[in-house]
């Protein structure tokens, strides 16, 4: 499953770098959407996402096999972040900025009660805003939100679970 998914992520990515090539060329995207930054081309995301997807598909496969009744939930994250980030990119491309800093600051939330920080869920965010920002940026951001995400999820259950041993 693992190279045949990857293979498609890796044709799917070409198609649309040779769609956006034809019609006005492969667009390259400031960081932090800043003009002094530099610019990274989508031409990146022909190597970052398969190369991101196959590491993140060894992970899931590596996962389902320690516990294969976890399954339902990797492609519950995995369709919930592609979502997320296709909604997240649809208003960022509509200037709805103040909608997507809004965006952002609910997969913090969300990670208190769902494990944000999963494979399935990075694969699934940055797939969802390729379209619109190449690979490169969404795989940072992805690092961003799993790292702080990962940090709540744990760190609120370690919390919890020191206040009920000090409870006793």
């Amino acid at each position: 499953m693992r190279t045949k998914a990857t293979l498609a992520i890796a044709l799917v990515m070409f198609l649309m770098l040779g769609w956006q090539h034809l019609n006005g060329g492969v667009p390259a995207h400031h960081l932090l959407a800043d003009p002094t930054l530099p610019a990274l081309s989508n031409w990146w995301g022909l190597l970052t996402l398969p190369l991101l997807a196959w590491f993140l598909l060894g992970r899931i496969e590596r996962r389902r096999r320690a516990d294969p009744r976890g399954a339902h939930g990797d492609t519950a994250g995995f369709t919930g972040a592609l979502v997320f980030g296709a909604l997240l990119s649809l208003l960022f491309t509509a200037g709805r900025h103040d909608a997507t800093g809004y965006m952002a600051q609910a997969v913090f939330v969300i990670a208190l009660f769902y494990p944000v920080h999963r494979a399935a869920c990075v694969l699934g965010f940055v797939i969802g805003m390729t379209w619109t920002f190449g690979a490169v940026l969404p795989t940072i951001a992805a690092a961003v939100f799993a790292a702080g995400g990962a940090a709540i999820h744990y760190g609120t259950r370690f919390i919890y679970s020191r206040l009920l041993v000090l409870r006793r």
